[in-house]
């Protein structure tokens, strides 16, 4: 049996289509649960990695934070818990932080910014699950010279771009409903403006990220102007829309039917889900599960930086639709506390957000608050959702107030510096205390 971090550790593989890719990693999870006197199951899922090494960095450093948070003696109501952890490994793409920052993007219709057009689609082969999605990537680098002059090029452009992916949960709270409907001769015109979007300043004695650049704003396209604008920012959405898919799936269809077999065997195990990023959608999916029938009851739950919609859990958030996790929230599926950190800090949190933005006319810097209907949950928390209380993340010698089933928004300004900035002391010591209070 592995160790990590001080924690019998039982790692998961999961293929694109949510299958597990060796079964007997479950069996093996099953059989200890079975011997040992396990009283807590953590779930713990990572989100844009490019691979397993990094998601089991993640998983290492974070619960090398909640061991020392339990070794000193913090919480009483731990002290003869007895742990294991099942580290959720599932295919997933990184979107790179350079390309949110002035040093990182290529000059405005440049040779250069095509090569770096190229470069990404390149990158990307292996990530979709479109029928002969590679050679569609293919196709796509040899249109790119067309593009500004040929509106016919355009158009097949978007069309096998929007081809990549399989669609099966267009939201309208993260634009991807509209963006899979908007006519194909329009949609880079919609996407050739700049995006950008404002992080926080933190107070001049705080250790936390500054704003970048002017006025502290960063943007996914400012150095593409017109036609490679809109190409950048929709070849992001559609990466965005593929990992929201497949989180989804796993989440559902894979992670879910273990832990309700997990749950059956071992009624009075404690499951305790924790997700970074789409690992935090991931990990809410797996709560939600398909369908009412196969809603998880879980004692606590903790999305850091999730990457999903800030309406994800709400309640007719335009007043006639329920957000995608509703059931959630309604079925009660959460005994203890649900805690949620937010943050402007995070830029990729929201990449897809001021992208839906510009799909349905909103041009503004600064867009994808609280107050836009497209903003994302690990930016703002969750809006517009019942039984929600904002609170801010703590030092590790605080002292939290948290209510069994209950939502707590944890602003984190101050403590979390950017996207993947949630495997701290501080974070950690929020996940012990969400535990111990359930």
């Amino acid at each position: 049996m592995e160790q990590l971090s001080g924690f019998p550790y039982f790692p998961v593989q999961f293929t694109k289509d949510a299958a597990v890719h060796n079964q007997a990693d479950v069996a093996a999870l099953q059989e200890f649960l079975q011997r040992d006197e396990t009283t807590d199951l953590i779930v713990i899922s990572h989100g844009w990695n490019n691979n397993m090494e990094e998601a089991k960095a993640l998983y290492a450093t974070l619960l090398a934070n909640v061991r020392s948070v339990l070794d000193a003696g913090t919480f009483a109501a731990l002290a003869n818990r007895k742990w294991a952890v099942l580290g959720v490994l599932w295919p997933s793409k990184k979107f790179e932080e350079k390309e949110l920052i002035p040093s990182g993007a290529a000059g405005a219709g440049s040779v250069v910014g095509v090569a770096a057009l190229k470069a990404k689609l390149e990158g990307l082969k292996g990530v979709f699950d479109g029928p002969q999605a590679d050679r569609t990537l293919d196709e796509l680098q040899r249109l790119l010279p067309k593009l500004e002059d040929s509106t016919a090029a355009q158009k097949e452009f978007v069309d096998k771009v929007r081809s990549l992916v399989q669609k099966h949960t267009l939201e309208a709270e993260d634009g991807s409903e509209v963006f899979f409907k908007v006519p194909s001769g329009e949609l880079l015109e919609k996407l050739r403006k700049p995006v950008s979007f404002t992080v926080a300043r933190p107070p001049a004695n705080a250790g936390g990220a500054a704003g970048i650049g002017t006025g502290g704003a960063a943007g996914l396209g400012e150095f593409f102007s017109g036609i490679w604008s809109g190409v950048r920012n929709a070849l992001n959405y559609t990466t965005y829309y593929q990992m929201k898919e497949r989180a989804g799936l796993v989440g559902a269809n894979g992670v879910n039917p273990i832990l309700r077999a997990v749950q059956a065997a071992r009624p009075d195990l404690r499951l305790h889900l924790i997700g970074h990023s789409f690992g935090g959608r991931l990990v809410a999916a797996a709560v939600a599960g398909a369908d009412d029938a196969t809603l998880l009851r879980v004692q606590t739950l903790s999305l850091l930086q999730a990457a999903f919609s800030h309406y994800g859990f709400s309640e007719k958030w335009d007043g006639t639709h329920n957000g995608f996790f509703h059931r959630v929230v309604s079925g009660r599926a959460v005994a203890g506390p649900t805690i949620i950190t937010c943050t402007a800090n995070d830029k990729a949190v929201g990449l897809a957000y001021p992208i839906a933005s510009l799909l349905a006319g909103q041009v503004a810097a600064g867009i994808g608050d609280k107050n836009d209907k497209y903003g994302g949950i690990g930016r703002n928390g969750a809006q517009k959702t019942p039984r929600t209380v904002d609170m801010s993340l703590l030092e590790a010698t605080g002292s939290y107030q948290l209510t069994n089933g209950l939502i707590h928004n944890l602003s984190t300004d101050r403590l979390i510096k950017d996207h993947g900035d949630v495997a701290n002391r501080e974070v950690a010591f929020a996940v012990a205390s969400a535990i111990a209070a359930a």
